[in-house]
C-alpha cells in the first residue's frame, strides 16, 4: 500500500491546509510540461500519484478510511515480525514454553481490538469462528460460540434499526414484518 503521507512529504497528523500546500508545491515541481523524454514520463506518473494522494487525504471520509487501512497494514507487518520472532524462539525452546508463548500471543491479539466500534464486533466474531476447532460436532456449544451468536444478533438488530430509520429502506423493512 502506498504511503500517501510520505508521497506528499507531510506528517500523518498534518492539517488539510498543510497537505494542500505540500500538494501544490510538489505538483508544480513534477508538472509534465517542465520535462521532456523519459523525465516527462516519470513526471506524469509522479503527478498522477500526487493527485491520487491529494484526493484521498483532502477528503475527511477517505482520509479516515485510508488511515484505518494504513494502521491495519502496520499492525499486520508488526504481527509478521513478531510471528517470525515467535517461530525462531519456538525452535529453540521446549514444548511447555511454546504453549505459554502461544497463549501470551493470543492474549495480546485479543487486547488489540478497538472497543466500542461496529467493526471491532465484526472482527471479534471472525476471530471466534477462526479459532473454533474444525472437528467439533454441532452438539458441542462452547462459550465462544454463544458469544459469537449474541454479537451476531446484536449486529443484525442494529442494522435492522438503522435500515428502519433510513427513508429509502423503510418500505423494504416494513415488507419484512408480517403484521
Amino acid at each position: 500500500m502506498k504511503n500517501y503521507y510520505e508521497l506528499l512529504e507531510v506528517n500523518p497528523k498534518a492539517s488539510k491546509e498543510i497537505i494542500e500546500k505540500a500538494y501544490r508545491v510538489l505538483i508544480k515541481k513534477y508538472h509534465p510540461d517542465l520535462y521532456q523524454g523519459e523525465e516527462r514520463i516519470y513526471a506524469e506518473s509522479k503527478s498522477r500519484e500526487l493527485n491520487e494522494a491529494y484526493h484521498i487525504l483532502s477528503s475527511d471520509f477517505l482520509r479516515e478510511q485510508y488511515d484505518m487501512e494504513l494502521e491495519k497494514e502496520k499492525q499486520f507487518n508488526n504481527a509478521n515480525v513478531t510471528n517470525k520472532q515467535f517461530k525462531t524462539q519456538n525452535n529453540n525452546s521446549n514444548n511447555g514454553e511454546r504453549k505459554q508463548k502461544k497463549k501470551d500471543k493470543e492474549n495480546t491479539e485479543q487486547k488489540q481490538h478497538k472497543v466500542g466500534t461496529f467493526m471491532s464486533m465484526v472482527d471479534l466474531v471472525k476471530e471466534i469462528f477462526r479459532k473454533r476447532g474444525k472437528n467439533e460436532g454441532p452438539h458441542e456449544i462452547k462459550k465462544e460460540d454463544k458469544m459469537a451468536a449474541i454479537i451476531t444478533l446484536i449486529i443484525v438488530v442494529v442494522l435492522g434499526v438503522v435500515l428502519w430509520f433510513i427513508p429509502a429502506t423503510n418500505g423494504f423493512m416494513r415488507s419484512l414484518i408480517p403484521f
